[in-house]
C-alpha cells in the first residue's frame, strides 16, 4: 500500500460559529519550536547577551514571535499546530496538506491514525507509518545520541507519539508481544517517561507475561505513588504469594493512595461510560481511569476480588 497523499492545496481558514476547541497540551511545542528557532537567528556575542536576550523575552507578555520555517519538515509541522488548534474536516485537511510538503511528517500520520481511520487495520497502516516517518526525520544516529532523554530532545516526539500509538494498535490485534516490545523499546530510549508508557506496559505485561518483566518494571518505577502503581503491586504480589504479609501491606498502601478504587472494583459503584479528561492524584477522577484499564485484571484473578473485599473491612 502506497503512503502517498493525493496533492491537496492548503486549506483556507473558514469563520465557524463552533465552539473554540479544547486546548491540545501539545500546541506547547510550538512555543519550544518558536523560540529554538528565535535563537537560532540570533548572533549573541557573550553568554550574558544571551541570557539578556532570555530575560526580556520571559518578562514580555506577547507569545514568542513565530519566525519562517527553514524546511519543508518544519513548514509541515507548522501546519499540524494550526491542525490541533482547528475543529472538524479542517484538522484532516491540514494533516494531508502537510504530508504533501513533507512525508517525513510523523504527527500529520499520527492525526489521520487518531481521527480518520475507520478500522484498528487501517490505523495500524498510518501509525506505522508514522513511525517510519519519525525514523527518516531523526536519522539512525539520534536514537544513540539521545537515548536516556529522548523525549526533551523536541524533534523526538513525533515519533515517539506515532510508536504509541503502533503498540496500542498491535495489542488490539492480537499482536501482544510486538506490542509489549514497542513499549519497552519506548522507556529504554526515554525512561524519564513523558508520556506514561508505564502504565499501559504494567497492564500489558499483567495480562501477558512474563512475571519477571512486571517485577522488572515494578522495581524500575519502585517510587511510583499513583493508585496504578499500588494497585498493580499488590496484585501482583498476591499473584505469587497469596494473602501473604507482603501482600497485604502493598493492598494497605494501595487503599491510602486511592481508597475510590476500591469501590469501582467492588461493582459498589459504576464506571461512568465516559472517562474523565484530567486526572488527579488520589481522587476518584484517578480510580475510574484504573479500573476501566486495570479491574479485568482483578477479576481474572481468583480469588483476588474477595481478598480486597476482606482485607478492607478489616482496615
Amino acid at each position: 500500500m502506497s503512503n502517498k497523499k493525493p496533492q491537496k492545496r492548503r486549506p483556507k481558514k473558514k469563520a465557524s460559529q463552533e465552539e473554540p476547541a479544547i486546548f491540545d497540551p501539545r500546541l506547547m511545542e510550538k512555543m519550544t519550536a518558536d523560540l529554538q528557532r528565535l535563537l537560532s537567528e540570533q548572533e549573541f556575542e557573550t553568554i550574558d547577551e544571551a541570557k539578556a536576550f532570555m530575560n526580556d523575552l520571559m518578562a514580555s507578555s506577547m507569545p514568542f514571535p513565530s519566525t519562517a520555517s527553514s524546511t519543508p519538515l518544519n513548514t509541515a509541522q507548522d501546519l499540524i499546530y494550526e491542525a490541533w488548534e482547528s475543529m472538524g474536516d479542517e484538522r484532516l485537511e491540514l494533516a494531508r496538506a502537510a504530508l504533501d510538503i513533507s512525508e517525513d511528517c510523523a504527527d500529520a500520520w499520527v492525526l489521520l491514525a487518531e481521527e480518520s481511520a475507520g478500522s484498528v487495520h487501517e490505523a495500524r497502516v498510518f501509525f506505522e507509518a508514522g513511525v517510519k516517518a519519525g525514523e527518516r526525520a531523526l536519522g539512525p544516529d539520534a536514537f544513540e545520541k539521545y537515548a536516556g532523554h529522548f523525549w526533551l530532545v523536541l524533534e523526538t516526539r513525533p515519533y515517539m507519539r506515532a510508536r504509541s500509538g503502533l503498540a496500542g494498535c498491535l495489542w488490539e490485534l492480537g499482536k501482544r508481544e510486538q506490542a509489549i516490545g514497542h513499549l519497552q523499546d519506548m522507556l529504554k530510549l526515554n525512561p524519564g517517561d513523558n508520556q506514561g508508557i508505564r502504565y499501559i506496559l504494567l497492564t500489558y505485561l499483567l495480562e501477558e507475561g512474563p512475571d519477571s518483566a512486571v517485577d522488572e518494571l515494578l522495581q524500575m518505577y519502585s517510587d511510583e505513588a499513583s493508585a496504578s502503581w499500588s494497585y498493580s503491586q499488590a496484585l501482583f504480589t498476591f499473584r505469587n504469594e497469596g494473602s501473604s504479609p507482603t501482600a497485604r501491606k502493598h493492598l494497605q498502601e494501595a487503599l491510602r493512595s486511592n481508597s475510590h478504587v476500591l469501590a469501582f472494583l467492588l461493582q459498589s459503584k459504576r464506571l461512568p461510560i465516559k472517562l474523565p479528561d484530567t486526572i488527579g492524584h488520589g481522587d476518584e477522577s484517578e480510580a475510574i481511569v484504573y479500573v476501566a484499564y486495570n479491574g479485568h485484571l482483578w477479576a481474572a484473578e481468583n480469588g483476588a476480588i474477595d481478598w480486597l473485599r476482606r482485607i478492607s473491612k478489616a482496615s
